[in-house]
């Protein structure tokens, strides 16, 4: 996404929603959240500016960081097994089945985040420009989902049923 466009779009930031609940998330999962100055490079950030950053089990953010988009960088972590985590450095993702359960996961967890939720995060997937075949992260999710979902069935990340 261009800078201009990603500067512009009204997304929920971790400005608004605080650095803690975040950084209790992710520790459930085994990672940690490391707050970056504002201004400054985030590493390990794939595609620059204000997104998030992975570096072996470490998500980096600054304030100005869309909360989708450090879900969405920490869900990538979360999806594969540790010994893959360790050698992560920017790009994360081996497949689309793990970039789908990626997306999945990180509708999943905003419902974690005190003042957030799915509704929120499809919103703002969709305002920052996540394209899904259905044409909105809440059909993909409700409609179209269905492989991703096993697919974190399967490695123990959510419940069978629910």
């Amino acid at each position: 996404m261009p800078a201009a466009l990603a500067a512009a779009t009204d997304v929920l930031r971790l400005a608004d929603i605080g650095f803690e609940a975040p950084a209790a998330l992710l520790a459930r999962h085994g990672l940690a959240l490391v707050r970056v100055p504002d201004g400054a490079p985030i590493p390990g950030s794939y595609w620059g500016e204000c997104e998030a950053g992975v570096i072996g089990a470490t998500v980096h953010a600054r304030a100005d960081t869309p909360v989708h988009s450090l879900l969405h960088e920490a869900c990538h972590l979360i999806v594969l097994p540790p010994e893959r985590r360790a050698a992560v450095h920017t790009d994360a993702s081996d497949s689309i089945e793990e970039e789908d359960a990626t997306c999945y996961l990180q509708i999943v967890l905003a419902d974690a985040l005190p003042g957030v939720g799915r509704a929120c995060v499809m919103a703002d997937m969709d305002a920052w420009g996540y394209s899904f075949r259905l044409g909105s992260a809440r059909a993909w999710f409700e409609r179209d989902a269905g492989e991703a979902r096993a697919f974190l069935v399967a490695r123990g990340l959510l419940p069978a049923s629910g």
